[in-house]
């Protein structure tokens, strides 16, 4: 059973369990298996030799989650072709899609947890208590080693979007 983190992180200051190991910095990022689709899948592997920022939101639905994805999608085109962006929640892939319609979001990619919840848990941003995702940003490089991690320790806040795209920045 995989490692339960009470009290990791909090929404609108309520205590919430995390499910999942911490990641850290130096780590070797596990791989995944998502949904691009109701039948398409993606994994690490298919983005080989890419520099990799995870961007996890709970709901593309939600203001700080919208607005997040926005940003990611905005410094996208400035990064480079060496660069992706994946934007990571337990939407259905279909809401996702619309959702990048509707907000003309056409740089990041997005990526269901939808069916097993495993990318949360091997990340360790399951939450037990809602089996939404914790907002948090992973930085991999073209090797999948982490070089930059954010967990948010309240669900409702915004990442430290300038330090992210730095941590990108410096591996291009």
């Amino acid at each position: 059973m995989a490692q339960e983190r009470a009290n990791a992180a909090t929404l609108k200051g309520n205590p919430i369990t995390l499910i999942g190991s911490e990641l850290k910095v130096g780590d070797q990022a596990p791989d995944f298996t998502l949904n691009q689709s109701l039948v398409d899948t993606a994994s690490l592997s298919d983005y080989a030799g890419k520099i990799k920022l995870i961007s996890v939101v709970p709901s593309l639905d939600t203001g700080v989650c919208d607005a997040q994805t926005r940003r990611f999608n905005e410094e996208a085109g400035k990064l480079g072709d060496n660069v992706v962006i994946l934007t990571v929640s337990v939407d259905l892939p279909m809401a996702q899609a619309r959702w990048c319609g509707a907000a003309g979001v056409d740089k990041v990619v997005t990526l269901s947890d939808y069916k097993t919840r495993s990318f949360g848990e091997a990340y360790g941003v399951l939450i037990k208590e809602l089996q939404l995702l914790m907002r948090s940003i992973f930085v991999l490089d073209a090797d999948n080693k982490i070089q930059y991690v954010e967990y948010l320790s309240e669900m409702t806040e915004h990442p430290n979007y300038e330090a992210a795209i730095e941590a990108v920045k410096k591996l291009v």
